[in-house]
């Protein structure tokens, strides 16, 4: 069967949570629970055709419903950081949980990675699910009722689909994306990943992690991925913006952004022969190289997470976009709908 369903657990006050298995005829495997919309585990073929798992994680619901770094969660309202956790709409001045330092951080602390998901599955296509949500007004501080749809397809040109949708009853603030942590060869660090992003510019920070305003040219930096490079070929240089990472913690401005999916991204790692392209419509690239992660969390098979064992290569709209007019808007009007589609393809190379 295409798809499967299995219980995976209970959350504290009792509600069941459910987790969905999509196949492919290609050998790859998407796991995605309902806490959270996670996507717990993707299984994909080596060059040998050994499958395994490339994405952090955890083998039961506890870790999710507890404090983790958002391992495969959905993210929103707000994916990414608003400074001070304010911003002004239509006139109107809005506060929001600061979770993040003197910011608010990804949707706040009960954002959608805390939300247990309604689902439905596809009369039209074998591995195909869509989650859904109703984000109330007020929720986590933000204006309006926000109807939010992310379909999850699996297609059997290895392509792991995500397409979000979303409208609302007052105009909002909206920036959703997927914060899932690929590690290609399935263990180690990702620091010998060559990661290529399809951008000549990215977004310089402050020193809490809030963009400066005017993106910056990637030519001469750290930050020149424009030919596949090792992540780690460069990330402890002495570089202001590295330190304030620490390490990689920005957004690359995409280069030629359309209405269609274009490449944004590859990843790839010799040692397995694994290879990710990304396709995206979003106008931005979030690369985050796993800098917090320390040794403390346990994971699948009990592992421990070190630093850099995981990069998250999140497509979204760019940070703190609703206090700076010159970055592309995110305000959502009841009149309008929030559609954007990220492709994540996965093959290997000899």
């Amino acid at each position: 069967m295409p798809i499967r369903c299995e219980p995976f657990g209970a959350l504290p006050d009792g509600s069941a949570v459910e987790l969905y298995i999509l196949t492919n005829s290609c050998g790859v495997e998407a796991r995605v629970i309902t806490y959270g919309g996670t996507l717990v585990a993707l299984r994909a073929p080596d060059r040998a055709g050994v499958s395994g798992d490339i994405v952090l994680g955890f083998d039961s619901l506890a870790p999710y419903a507890g404090d983790h770094p958002y391992f495969g969660s959905l993210i929103g309202r707000y994916a990414n950081r608003i400074a001070r956790g304010r911003f002004t709409l239509d006139g109107r001045s809005y506060a929001l949980p600061v979770n993040d330092g003197t910011n608010h951080l990804h949707g706040g602390p009960r954002g959608f990675h805390k939300v247990l998901w309604h689902v439905e599955r596809s009369t039209s296509h074998p591995a195909q699910l869509t989650l859904s949500h109703v984000s109330r007004d007020g929720e986590e501080g933000y204006p309006g009722n926000l109807h939010v749809e992310v379909r999850y397809t699996l297609t059997d040109a290895n392509e792991l689909r995500l397409d979000y949708r979303a409208h609302t009853d007052a105009p909002t603030i909206v920036n959703l994306t997927s914060h899932t942590y690929f590690n290609l060869a399935g263990a180690g660090t990702v620091l010998d990943h060559a990661l290529q992003v399809r951008a000549s510019r990215y977004l310089p920070l402050d020193a809490t992690r809030i963009p400066l305003g005017a993106a910056s040219r990637v030519d001469g930096t750290p930050f020149d991925f424009r030919s596949p490079q090792p992540i780690g070929r460069r990330i402890d240089e002495p570089n202001d913006q590295l330190r304030i990472g620490p390490g990689y913690d920005h957004t690359w401005v995409l280069d030629k952004a359309s209405g269609e999916p274009i490449f944004a991204a590859e990843l790839y790692d010799a040692l397995s022969g694994r290879v990710m392209a990304i396709h995206t419509t979003q106008p931005g690239l979030q690369v985050y190289s796993g800098n917090f992660l320390d040794g403390t969390i346990a994971g699948k098979g009990g592992s421990r997470y070190q630093k850099h064992a995981g990069v998250c290569l999140e497509t979204q709209h760019f940070p703190d976009s609703p206090n700076q007019p010159a970055f592309p808007s995110t305000r959502l009007a009841p009149a309008d709908v929030f559609e954007h589609t990220t492709v994540y393809r996965f093959g290997t190379r000899r």
